[in-house]
């Protein structure tokens, strides 16, 4: 018998992440698409950790209308189970969810990017692709978003061909990804013949943290 038969191993302090693409979006990603180039036409944006392009001031996506109300319900349903996924394995059942959602719109034609950021205030942080903006066949994860390992020790030497310092994600029309707001991210300048659309937003569990 293996001197480490009774040896208990796990992977300690993981980061959560939930990535998915919500169905039969195709009309909503439309209509959010003509409503947000609509304000960006009409309102002078934001300037936060974006780098050109423009940015909605944060909210419920009111200028969105019913496809902003409808995309929002995605964004806590998303929270709901990832947090359910989370505390699964808790001894005592998680109290019932109250989340504060703020959400914002960024339109990003070439050159614009985001610089490496994260959400302190927030639970989650998570990122709803609405048009990708046709990137160049050479960019294999289009314009990229790139999440770090929020841990920076590990990137100090630890077995990195075990655990990569960073992911790359790349964006396609509805799918919604969701990750803890601490963890740094990162949005490559864009390149393509239309502007990269997309949302973002921050879920505060309550009462916080």
């Amino acid at each position: 018998m293996s001197k480490f038969a009774g040896a208990r191993f796990s992977n300690l302090f993981p980061t959560p992440f939930m990535a998915l693409v919500w169905p039969d979006t195709a009309s909503l990603n439309d209509e959010l698409r003509d409503r947000i180039l609509a304000e960006a036409a009409l309102a002078a944006g934001v300037a936060k950790t974006n780098v050109g392009g423009w940015h909605s001031e944060p909210g419920q996506l009111e200028f969105c209308g019913n496809a902003g109300r409808s995309l929002i319900r995605l964004m806590y349903e998303m929270a709901d189970e990832t947090t359910r996924r989370v505390l699964a394995e808790q001894a005592q059942p998680p109290r019932p969810l109250r989340w504060t959602l703020h959400a914002w719109a960024n339109v990003n034609g070439n050159g614009d990017f985001n610089s490496t950021h994260t959400h302190p205030g927030a639970t989650w942080s998570g990122t709803y692709y609405i048009d990708e903006g046709d990137p160049p066949a050479d960019a294999v994860y289009g314009t990229a978003l790139q999440l770090f390992d929020p841990c920076q020790g590990r990137t100090n030497g630890f077995l990195p061909s075990f655990t990569p310092p960073h992911i790359l994600v790349r964006p396609q029309p509805g799918l919604m990804v969701l990750f803890p707001s601490y963890v740094p991210h990162t949005v490559f300048p864009h390149r393509g013949s239309r502007p990269r659309i997309s949302i973002a937003f921050n879920l505060r569990r309550e009462p916080y943290p």
